[in-house]
């Protein structure tokens, strides 16, 4: 019999887990009415694995508000809670962001002093000012936030303790034997994707469908901390979803980005309508994307 897992990303430390789940699935049940569908399967078979206050009480146990005076205050100085690597990986993804979507170098230094333009990424002053610059002129988007979530990818992709412990909560959701169509969000699809495919054919996981939606894994960063790039043995079919304006899915995982054998199929035509053009509600009520779900369970 197949299950359905939904895998969260980021930021939902001190929300209830059951709740969570519950607008997932109304999310999901918004966009099957679109196709005149309703719930393929039980509730009991939606598993619902939830990390959000592991991940915040690892990452050093501060909540984002701190965390992100630690990201604007810290980053380019001398901080015991951000290590010079973590430091680079995020101006990285920062200045990917910047230089992708419309941020140009032109608007940076109206941010900022030309001094500090002139010094480059390695001091705290240009910092602020990318975040500044990505704030005013990046549409949807957070600079700070955007700092946070790649934090995060950092802490899990780097740190074993919270990589072991995120996984752990996800394996459970995956018996040994079970076929599974998962769907996972954000920092979700990183950790989906790292799981399946280090141990995917060792537990005998059968994915029909592995669904991702706004996924930051063909980001250079997180991509390069992935490397070598495969596609995992036990998923049958990929299917990543994205809307153009997210800033945390700055690519499509086609061969040009996510190189890998077979090819992902990629829709890249969501209008996601949450805030930040990112949040899960406005991914699976998409009525392709909830009939692809739809399709694979009742296969």
């Amino acid at each position: 019999m197949k299950q359905l897992v939904f895998i969260h990303g980021r930021a939902q430390e001190n929300k209830d887990a059951q709740t969570l789940k519950d607008e997932w699935i109304e999310a999901w049940r918004s966009g099957l009415r679109k196709s005149g569908l309703d719930l393929p399967l039980d509730v009991s078979l939606i598993r619902f694995p939830f990390y959000g206050d592991t991940l915040a009480q690892l990452a050093d146990g501060l909540t984002d508000s701190q965390a992100a005076d630690v990201v604007v205050k810290g980053l380019g100085a001398t901080d015991q809670n951000l290590d010079t690597e973590q430091r680079e990986f995020i101006r990285k993804v920062l200045l990917e962001v910047q230089e992708l979507r419309g941020a140009s170098d032109e608007q940076l230094a109206q941010s900022a002093d030309a001094d500090v333009v002139e010094k480059g990424p390695l001091n705290w002053e240009w910092f602020q000012a990318i975040l500044k610059a990505i704030d005013q002129h990046v549409p949807f988007a957070s600079g700070v936030s955007i700092a946070l979530a790649t934090r995060d990818v950092y802490q899990y992709l780097d740190n074993v303790g919270i990589r072991d412990t995120i996984e752990t909560g996800v394996r459970q959701a995956l018996p040994a034997d079970s076929t599974s169509v998962i769907v996972a969000h954000s920092l979700g699809t990183v950790v989906t994707y790292n799981l399946l495919r280090r141990e995917g054919t060792a537990q005998r996981w059968n994915v029909p469908l592995l669904v991702t939606l706004g996924s930051p894994l063909a980001v250079t960063a997180i991509r390069g901390k992935l490397k070598p790039l495969k596609h995992p043995e036990c998923v049958q079919h990929w299917y990543n979803a994205m809307d153009e304006r997210d800033v945390v899915a700055l690519y499509p995982l086609d061969s040009n980005h996510f190189p890998i054998d077979p090819n992902i199929e990629n829709k890249t035509d969501i209008e996601n309508f949450t805030t930040n053009r990112h949040g899960i509600a406005g991914y699976l009520s998409d009525a392709v994307v909830a009939r692809r779900i739809y399709d694979a369970l009742m296969l």
